[in-house]
């Protein structure tokens, strides 16, 4: 039953009126409702539908017997989990490399975008926007095959060493300098794409507060610091919320292309830890999902406890404007 309102009459006393009809709603806008039908039948299907997998992390999965069908073990799964060293070892390769890819990475974009927007010749910009953002369609697949053609001991960059008279380095079995060849090429693959965002937010900004601020005698760097950086705080925060929604996961496509033998016991991240235990050896399906769950759960709570966080000292979070 559709519960009544209330609103204030213009001589000031209560009228009652009755809500709309959800289904009247969208009757009379079945044209957005049919333009958003694709995307929401899409994440139904692809989303929400494979989340019914997630008991297996509860059961002892039998091909022959299906998902259903297989016997459940409660929380055998969790206790083989903790039990694992590789777990735990996967678990702080994965926190490393993310929380120094988060110092590192994440501004990179922030930067890169104020950069551009400084530029005063609209066609060198352009030319540079496309440079920059070009690297995020190639795929670590290719990405991988040219680090490894410049890098390995035969490729170009030793190459030119032995020219120079200079000794061959062994960059990719080195396991120091594996981290930092992954910080790298993030920051050349993504960084130009990511920027689009903050350049987004940075066009919204009024340039009457720039013309104002440089009347006052304030220096480019000024205006960057008092002008640009706080309009853009929010988009910085939101940004942030979201990539710590998944600092326990992410950087399978970029090690696995990257990787060999010799670096692996340095670079296996839990992703690379569930595809070792799922294909490399006897499957155990409830096993890896169990690892998955655990993954989902923490990455689910340090978003809630990172918007939460930006809620409190005045951040907008990502429920910001929404009532």
């Amino acid at each position: 039953m559709n519960k009544p309102k209330k609103t204030a009459a213009p001589g000031g006393a209560a009228r009652v009126m009755p809500r709309h009809n959800l289904w009247a709603e969208i009757v009379q806008n079945k044209e957005i409702y049919l333009l958003a039908l694709p995307a929401v039948i899409w994440y139904l299907v692809f989303c929400y539908g494979p989340m019914g997998g997630l008991m297996l992390a509860f059961k002892s999965f039998k091909a022959k017997l299906g998902i259903l069908g297989s016997p459940w073990v409660g929380m055998a799964n969790f206790e083989s989990l903790f039990r694992d060293s590789s777990f735990f070892n996967a678990v702080g390769i994965t926190l490393w490399i993310n929380i120094v890819e988060l110092l590192l990475c994440f501004p990179a974009p922030i930067l890169l975008a104020i950069m551009l927007n400084e530029l005063r010749m609209g066609r060198y910009k352009k030319i540079l926007q496309t440079v920059f953002t070009f690297p995020h369609f190639l795929s670590w697949v290719i990405v991988g095959s040219i680090i490894k053609n410049l890098l390995s001991v035969d490729g170009v960059l030793n190459g030119i060493l032995s020219n120079l008279g200079l000794e061959r380095v062994v960059f990719l079995g080195d396991r120091d300098l594996f981290r930092p060849l992954i910080y790298i090429t993030e920051i050349w693959k993504e960084a130009g794409w990511s920027s689009i965002i903050y350049l987004a937010a940075i066009s919204g900004i009024e340039q009457q507060q720039y013309e104002a601020a440089e009347i006052d005698g304030a220096s480019r760097l000024q205006r960057i610091l008092y002008i640009t950086l706080p309009s853009i705080l929010p988009t910085v925060a939101v940004m942030l919320i979201l990539q710590m929604g998944g600092i326990m996961g992410g950087h399978f496509d970029q090690i696995y292309n990257l990787q060999n033998d010799i670096i692996a016991p340095a670079a296996e991240t839990l992703n690379l830890y569930i595809y070792r235990i799922t294909f490399k050896r006897t499957p155990n399906y409830g096993f890896s999902t169990a690892v998955s769950l655990f993954c989902s759960v923490v990455n689910m709570v340090l978003l809630l406890g990172t918007n939460k966080i930006s809620e409190r000292f005045g951040g907008t979070g990502l429920m910001g404007g929404v009532k």
